[in-house]
C-alpha cells in the first residue's frame, strides 16, 4: 500500500508562503508610493518655482516703469514744426533700477510708427536712436535711474538730423498735431504719453508738449 504524504494546507507552512508574499507586494507598494510621492514633490516644487518667476515678471513690468515728468518741443523748422521733443523722465514710484540704455520707445505719429533704441545701447536695427542726458543725478548713474531724485532727459530727434546727439527718424510734428510715445523698460513695465504740439508755435523758440 502507498503511503499519501501528509497535506501541508492549514500548515504553518503555508501561512508562512502566504505571509511572504504578502510581505512583497506591501514592500513593492511602499516603493511605488515612495517613487510617485517623490515625483509630485518635484513637480510641486517646479510649479511653485514657476509660478514665484510668473509672479515676480508681473509685478516687475507693473512697478519698474519710468515716470514722464515733463515734455518739450524745440528746433522750429521754417514751416513751424517740432524739430526735438526732449522728455524728463524718472523712476516711478516703487519702481527698482531702470536702465534708459535698455530701454525701448515706441513713437505713434501722423507719418507712422517707428520704434527707438538707446543712442549708447542694446544692438539692433531701429528706426531711429533717443539720446539720454542728466538733468539730475547725484551718483553719476547715467543711464541708469538709480535714485527717486535722479532725472535724465531723453531726447528724440524728428525729421532731419539736429545735432542733438539722437538718430533721426519720421518727419517732424506740425503745429496742433498729436503723437502717442509709448517708452518700455528693460522689465517690461509701459509708460504711455500723449505728445500734443500747440496750435500755433509763433514767436517761440520752446513750448510744453
Amino acid at each position: 500500500m502507498q503511503r499519501l504524504r501528509p497535506s501541508t494546507e492549514g500548515t504553518g507552512e503555508g501561512r508562512g508562503q502566504v505571509g511572504i508574499g504578502t510581505l512583497i507586494v506591501f514592500i513593492a507598494m511602499v516603493l511605488v508610493a515612495a517613487i510617485a510621492a517623490g515625483v509630485l514633490i518635484n513637480t510641486a516644487g517646479f510649479l511653485q518655482s514657476s509660478a514665484q518667476a510668473t509672479g515676480q515678471q508681473s509685478s516687475d513690468s507693473t512697478t519698474n516703469r519710468i515716470q514722464v515728468v515733463g515734455m518739450t518741443g524745440d528746433h522750429f523748422t521754417s514751416n513751424s514744426e517740432v524739430g526735438v521733443v526732449d522728455i524728463v523722465v524718472r523712476r516711478a514710484p516703487g519702481a527698482t533700477n531702470v536702465d534708459l540704455d535698455k530701454t525701448t520707445i515706441q513713437w505713434i505719429g501722423p507719418s507712422g510708427s517707428y520704434y527707438q533704441l538707446a543712442a549708447g545701447g542694446a544692438e539692433g536695427n531701429p528706426d531711429g536712436r533717443f539720446n539720454v542726458s542728466t538733468v539730475q543725478d547725484n551718483d553719476g548713474s547715467q543711464p541708469v535711474l538709480n535714485d527717486v531724485e535722479d532725472r535724465f532727459r531723453i531726447t528724440l530727434d524728428l525729421g532731419n538730423d539736429n545735432s542733438v546727439g539722437a538718430v533721426p527718424f519720421g518727419t517732424e510734428l506740425p503745429e496742433g498735431e498729436t503723437a502717442t510715445l509709448r517708452i518700455t523698460s528693460p522689465a517690461g513695465g509701459m509708460t504711455t504719453e500723449e505728445v500734443v504740439v500747440p496750435k500755433t508755435l509763433s514767436g517761440e523758440s520752446s513750448v510744453t508738449l
